[in-house]
């Protein structure tokens, strides 16, 4: 259990630093220099951004909530065949990675970037709206997963009740949407299916769930490009133009 812990401590901080020596080498692409320059990009970051860490803020209080309603538990024929192991390490690795995966991808174009993060707040608040609606008990012989740094979008509390959709896979299917070359795709669908399957063999989520999930995200991938067609389309009006002309000036 302390070589656990102790994993589970250092992981992260040493995943973490990683990303930063590597982030560092990477120049700035000029893209980003672009998208900041433009009043449309650079109105769809900050709101995104805004919006989304806003969003995060209020979990806490959201899973603490969801936690101490009881709910159904569901007869997942498929989970009553499959034997429970811990797999914990292996989620975290492969979400996390894609999560690293996408970064670097982003640091490079900021497309990608705004694309993500207006997906990820349709979905964070999507989520809000399906679990509060439909109250679910953990399946039978869950176990626990351990990843710390989701942790600290849960508030250091235990949350089982956070079925309906899986947040785990959507987050994947995001991440394969926004990426744009055919091969990052590809690694995003694979990590989208052994995810889903681990899930099942971890016993955190019922089937429901994991079919759900890839269903949801597109469809909030689409309104979350939709949305962002409309801020640039008002941007693009010739009287939002002539405003923006002359504050530069």
């Amino acid at each position: 259990m302390a070589i656990g812990v102790q994993v589970s401590i250092l992981l992260p901080t040493f995943a973490s630093q990683i990303v930063f020596n590597y982030s560092m080498t990477l120049p700035l692409d000029n893209r980003w220099i672009k998208a900041w320059k433009s009043p449309t990009q650079r109105a769809q970051m900050i709101i995104g951004s805004l919006l989304l860490f806003s969003t995060f803020g209020f979990l806490p209080s959201f899973f603490n909530h969801i936690e101490k309603r009881n709910g159904v538990t569901l007869n997942d024929p498929l989970l009553s065949i499959i034997p429970a192991h811990n797999v914990s390490l292996a989620i975290f690795i492969l979400v996390w990675g894609m999560g690293i995966f996408l970064l670097i991808r982003a640091i490079k174009n900021p497309t990608i970037y705004i694309n993500y993060t207006w997906s990820l707040l349709f979905v964070t608040v999507v989520r809000l709206i399906t679990i509060s609606l439909v109250p679910l008990n953990p399946p039978r012989g869950i176990i626990i997963i351990s990843d710390p740094l989701t942790n600290l979008f849960y508030g250091q509390h235990i949350v089982t009740k956070d079925l309906f959709f899986s947040g785990h896979t959507s987050i994947i299917v995001l991440a394969t949407l926004c990426l744009e070359n055919k091969m990052d795709k590809f690694i995003g669908i694979i990590a989208t299916i052994i995810v889903a399957s681990l899930l099942l063999v971890q016993h955190i989520h019922y089937t429901l769930d994991l079919i759900a999930a890839p269903i949801f995200a597109y469809l909030l991938f689409r309104l979350a490009k939709l949305v962002l067609q409309k801020i640039d389309n008002h941007f693009a009006r010739p009287d939002s133009l002539s405003k923006t002309t002359i504050k530069a000036k």
